[in-house]
């Protein structure tokens, strides 16, 4: 038969999710199978906390309304077949100040660390395979991360193997007990019938490890990759934790970054500039000729395309811009300032205040 989940909670289709709430919160109070002790209060429980788990989410919620019941909203691949006991304890401690088993198993997970990784620019632009070595707690081969000796653990005696025990407290609503972490077993279900000797019982050791790290093409300064499984082990037996590798990019002398894109200065004589002149620029791809037209002013920006770095995320390359700056010599010989009074002389003669006349104008506004 079909399941109507506003009808399980008295609720309109129309309702607000605060209208949802309140009436959950009502119905799982009536209900709870420490206060209610009617035949079939249990299952009601669970029914109320299902309906909620379905109606208190806004893409669950839609999917059951657009197919109209409980059996063709499993149809979809998200039903609630699997729906347990459990599941309907943990809806009701997250209201009543209780722990999930998700969040159980959580708090028994490994530390996670960091390791901080400094890379050339090169290796940042093509990618690269590193091996770092990291000083941590692993699993002890002794016992194989149980902390007992031989592996040889037992049900815990307090909780029977559920890794939980009930705390009995009294509310407004009358007494009610309380789903905790079992503290014999801290939540496990098992204990050692002996500890291990290696580890003290915890099931990790300190120790240090190699491992290779894969840094793609693209990554900055910043950058951080995760490595599931490689933090720390979790004690007796628990999931490890992840490592995360910060990448730190080592300046280059050339060439500057900006995002996918790489910036250099390229320093040309004043001939080059004014005649016009063929050179030869380095980007990461090699060297490359570059074409600088007759008249090029100082600082004009050249782009060449794809000589950039790679997205992170595999698509395009970004470009390599070009400055070039015109680079006034120093010192200069005998002849050379002959050719360059001649070349001024020139210059006056083309009087340049009639083709600038405007820049001119405002030097003298400037000055008057």
């Amino acid at each position: 038969m079909a399941k109507d989940y506003y009808e399980t909670l008295g609720v309109k289709k129309g309702a607000s999710k605060a209208e949802i709430t309140k009436a959950y919160r009502k119905l799982a109070k009536r209900y709870h199978p420490d206060i209610n002790k009617e035949s079939g209060s249990a299952e009601k429980f669970k029914e109320i906390n299902e309906a909620y788990s379905v109606l208190s989410d806004a893409t669950k919620r839609s999917n059951y309304d657009r197919f109209g019941s409980a059996e063709a909203f499993q149809q979809q691949g998200q039903g609630f077949e699997g729906f347990s006991f459990e599941d309907a304890f943990d809806i009701f401690n997250n209201f009543f100040g209780g722990n999930s088993f998700a969040e159980r198993r959580a708090q028994s997970r490994g530390r996670d660390l960091e390791y901080d990784l400094e890379i050339s620019f090169e290796e940042a632009a093509f990618g690269v395979e590193k091996k770092v070595q990291v000083e941590k707690n692993v699993a002890c081969k002794a016992c194989n991360g149980t902390g007992a000796e031989g592996g040889n653990l037992e049900t815990c005696s307090n909780c029977k193997g559920t890794g939980m025990e009930k705390r009995v407290f009294r509310t407004p609503f009358g007494m009610m007990s309380q789903a905790t972490t079992c503290s014999k077993c801290h939540g496990r279900g098992t204990i050692a019938k002996k500890e291990c000797g290696e580890c003290n019982g915890t099931g990790v050791k300190k120790e240090k490890k190699v491992i290779k790290v894969s840094i793609p093409a693209g990554v900055d300064t910043g950058s951080t990759l995760r490595l599931s499984g490689e933090g720390e082990a979790g004690l007796r037996g628990a999931a490890p934790g992840n490592l995360y590798i910060v990448v730190r990019v080592k300046p280059h002398e050339l060439f500057e970054r900006r995002g996918d894109d790489i910036y250099l200065e390229y320093p040309i004589t004043f001939s080059q500039a004014a005649m016009g002149t063929e050179v030869k620029v380095p980007t990461l791809h090699g060297g490359v000729s570059m074409k600088i037209p007759s008249g090029t002013q100082s600082h004009t920006l050249f782009k060449l395309r794809g000589k950039g770095i790679s997205s992170m995320d595999g698509y395009g390359t970004g470009d390599q811009h070009v400055r070039v700056i015109i680079h006034t010599p120093e010192k200069l010989t005998k002849n050379q300032k002959e050719c360059l009074k001649k070349f001024s002389r020139d210059e006056q003669e083309l009087k340049p205040e009639k083709k600038n006349k405007k820049f001119f104008q405002k030097v003298r506004e400037a000055f008057s």
